[in-house]
């Protein structure tokens, strides 16, 4: 009888036993479907999709900062510039709007990665910095960093060297600031550098180094800085437009590039703000 009554429990202990190995293989089973499908759901957070995710909000945002002759204003709150109408002619192609935000250009890697913009189109140069952060486009103007002094000192500061000693302005941030660093030469970082220039203006900055493109359409004769000129030239380098990292718009707006400089807009759009000569083929 003992026996009996013992043989009985070893097997309903048996029975415990397979029952909780059961619930603890179905909890597994269950932490490793669910980890699967977080992993599933995390892969879907990339930037791959981001021509769908801007046809259906409807909106391309584009951050800029003032500068004349990519992006400005000018007697509205419309903005102008290469640059502005070749984004609302791109925006246009793709069934959306371009919707222009002014940002801190130190900042724009952050802006993108928020979702607060969703690209760069202001006359960005292509450093390293920016096409490791971001995916970019080709190519598509030259342009170079330029000092800007007053007028009067124009042949006393007609080489970078000569410039040694002076107190530039620049915008935080921009290529400008990354060639007077590597330089060592001094300088205060700005907001933009249309405020670059007025530090210049003002005498409370005894240079600045701005885009050539900017210096061209800004400063000199016919301009609102008249009594400022553009000298030495710093370096030299391409401008691209920048989205989120592992975006496939990039690539979709060098197809648009492509066909508008084929068809000749992109030229003419060119001609309207006077940098054709440093638009690249494409």
């Amino acid at each position: 009888m003992k026996k009996r009554v013992l043989a009985m429990m070893l097997s309903l202990a048996m029975c415990f036993s397979m029952t909780a190995c059961g619930s603890t293989n179905n909890a597994d089973n269950t932490t490793s479907d669910k980890a699967s499908s977080e992993s599933k759901g995390s892969s879907k957070s990339d930037n791959s999709s981001d021509l769908a995710y801007i046809q259906d909000k409807g909106t391309l945002i584009v951050g800029i900062t003032d500068f004349e002759p990519m992006d400005y204003q000018k007697g509205s709150d419309e903005w102008i510039g290469f640059d502005a109408d070749m984004a609302k002619a791109f925006a246009k192609s793709l069934g959306v709007k371009a919707e222009f935000v002014e940002i801190d250009w130190d900042n724009k890697v952050l802006e993108l990665d928020a979702k607060s913009i969703d690209c760069v189109w202001n006359g960005m140069t292509l450093t390293d910095e920016v096409t490791s952060s971001m995916a970019c486009t080709n190519a598509y103007c030259n342009n170079a960093q330029v000092a800007i002094v007053k007028e009067a000192d124009k042949d006393k500061y007609s080489t970078v060297e000569s410039m040694k000693d002076l107190n530039f302005a620049v915008e935080a941030g921009s290529a400008g600031e990354k060639e007077l660093s590597k330089l060592g030469y001094n300088y205060t970082s700005v907001k933009a550098q249309a405020d670059a220039l007025m530090e210049v203006s003002a005498g409370t900055s005894d240079a600045a180094v701005i885009d050539s493109l900017m210096a061209a359409a800004m400063v000199g004769e016919g301009t609102g800085y008249e009594k400022l000129t553009y000298t030495a030239s710093f370096n030299s380098e391409e401008y691209g437009v920048g989205f989120r990292k592992g975006s496939d718009m990039a690539e979709k707006l060098n197809d648009f590039f492509a066909e508008s400089y084929k068809d000749g807009s992109m030229k003419k759009t060119a001609e309207k703000y006077g940098v054709q000569a440093a638009l690249i083929e494409q």
